[in-house]
């Protein structure tokens, strides 16, 4: 006998990243009631930007994949309706996507499996074999994203080998420290050391940016503001400045929200699409299974970032359609430290702007943990442009004299902590290791009836994985037979 879906009611989701917003507007359009509920003044997580020195910086979004018609983000996105009215510009149509920058040689990551496959052999002409059973294993894999057959089926589909470590299948080929280096970059877009990295999320992330590359022409504002546009257009509801206090829950369901300013909000159903930690201070005691608990709070998390912004002249700098890395890598070949630079137009003219980003632990600001954004004095700020200053090294390192560039903002893991309530400041959520993957299972059936876990930490973190996660958790809700009715067949 096949389980009928269980009828939501009323919705209430918590949050209103990508992750928060791609699930409400899919049910608003399915008929449903409703409400993004959002901590902060104004919505959008860390899909929204902000303002420096009137200069629109990005914050979680600095390029995006599959975005070309007929390619997965873009179905997705048309699925939505949010496609039209967001600025694009293609990257990749005349030379590299990502240009990885090591201390004894470049390689250019250009678009498309066939064009990547032809430069891995061009710069490592002495491991043709190891490339070529490296591209047949990727092929499948590739493929199927394209399809979205993630979506179309009942669960991840594939061999067990697609769950294994990326660090154990390139020790098997036996590729050389420079090769495993190169392939290992994809594993930071998102925050997972490439030895752990299950194969089948490392195939995901490369294919998406493959298959084609874009970033914002204009401030990720001008996204964020198409999806509330059209959730609000569709009907939904969008509180702000109310975080929430507690989640009621009576004989092990849902019953709904009461936030901090006493108000309570009755729902059947409850989509979280905030890390799944900070769930669990807001569940009455015991509302969930101890063991399932304790899975969740045992979770490892990624690290979080340390971010620069630089205003660059025109009349010294120029655009690059790519993005660089400058990388370090280990003995091993794999990559625990380097930088990613992306400089494009600004919104001021005659001026550019370069973002900076490397990897930082919260365990860097300890001194700090206990303050909040703005009132941390000027040992954090000599910290920050301290570690700055090694950034700034490597910016000198690819781009030259910094002439013409100024530093306009700086921020850390703490600053992502204390705006999304992300754990340790995790920039990319809980970490998708192969070591956890059995472990993280848990989020797609939390043992309370009416929860729901969403965001980027439910599938896989970037906006292509936070967008699947949500499209995966409006499937749980209204039954795999009318999610590929209704919401599958539009998306084909």
């Amino acid at each position: 006998m096949v389980k009928r879906a269980r009828d939501p009611g009323k919705i209430l989701v918590v949050g209103s990243g990508v992750g928060g917003l791609t699930a409400g507007i899919l049910l608003t359009k399915l008929g449903y009631s409703v409400t993004i509920v959002e901590k902060n003044a104004v919505p959008g997580g860390l899909l929204r930007g902000y303002r420096r020195s009137g200069i629109d910086c990005p914050v979680g979004i600095h390029y995006l994949g599959s975005l070309a018609p007929g390619e997965p983000l873009r179905r997705l996105w048309d699925c939505l309706g949010v496609t039209e009215h967001v600025p694009l510009e293609r990257m990749g149509l005349d030379g590299p996507i990502d240009r990885y920058v090591f201390d004894d040689f470049v390689f250019d990551l250009p678009e498309g499996l066939a064009a990547f496959e032809d430069s891995l052999r061009q710069s490592f002409p002495a491991e043709q074999r190891q490339i070529a059973a490296f591209i047949e294993e990727m092929r499948p894999v590739f493929e199927s994203f394209a399809r979205l057959d993630m979506l179309t089926t009942r669960g991840i589909q594939g061999s067990l080998d697609n769950f294994s470590p990326m660090g154990e299948y390139v020790a098997r080929l036996n590729c050389s420290l420079r090769l495993v280096s190169v392939l290992a970059v994809p594993t930071t877009l998102i925050g997972i050391p490439f030895h752990d990295c299950p194969r089948f999320y490392y195939y995901m992330i490369l294919a998406s940016y493959l298959l084609s590359s874009w970033r914002l022409v204009e401030s990720t504002t001008v996204m964020t503001d198409r999806f509330i546009q059209q959730f609000q257009s569709l009907g939904g509801e969008l509180l702000v400045g109310d975080a929430v206090d507690c989640v009621t829950v009576s004989a092990g369901a849902i019953k709904g929200l009461r936030l901090k300013s006493g108000r309570c909000l009755p729902a059947d159903t409850v989509i979280a699409a905030i890390h799944p930690r900070n769930v669990l201070s807001m569940l009455p005691p015991k509302s969930l299974r101890s063991e399932h608990e304790a899975r969740i709070t045992g979770l490892e998390n990624t690290k979080g970032l340390l971010v620069v912004t630089l205003a660059v002249d025109d009349r010294y700098h120029a655009e690059r359609p790519y993005n660089l890395y400058r990388l370090y890598p280990e003995a091993d070949g794999s990559l625990s430290r380097g930088s990613f630079h992306q400089i494009r137009r600004s919104n001021q003219p005659e001026t550019l702007l370069l973002t900076i980003m490397t990897t930082s632990g919260i365990d860097e600001w300890a001194p700090w943990l206990d303050t909040r954004t703005g009132q941390r004095g000027e040992e954090y700020e000599e910290a920050k442009w301290k570690r700055a200053g090694t950034l700034l090294a490597d910016a000198t390192d690819l781009f030259g004299s910094l002439q013409g560039m100024r530093v306009i903002d700086i921020y850390t893991p703490l600053t992502i902590r204390d705006w999304v309530g992300s754990p340790g400041g995790s920039a990319y959520g809980i970490m998708r290791s192969s070591a956890q993957l059995l472990k993280t299972a848990c989020l797609s059936r939390p043992s309370l009836a009416g929860l729901y876990f969403a965001g980027q930490n439910i599938l896989a973190p970037g906006i292509l994985g936070t967008t699947l996660g949500s499209f995966q958790v409006v499937r749980r809700i209204i039954g795999h037979k009318r999610f590929t009715r209704e919401i599958m067949e539009e998306c084909c």
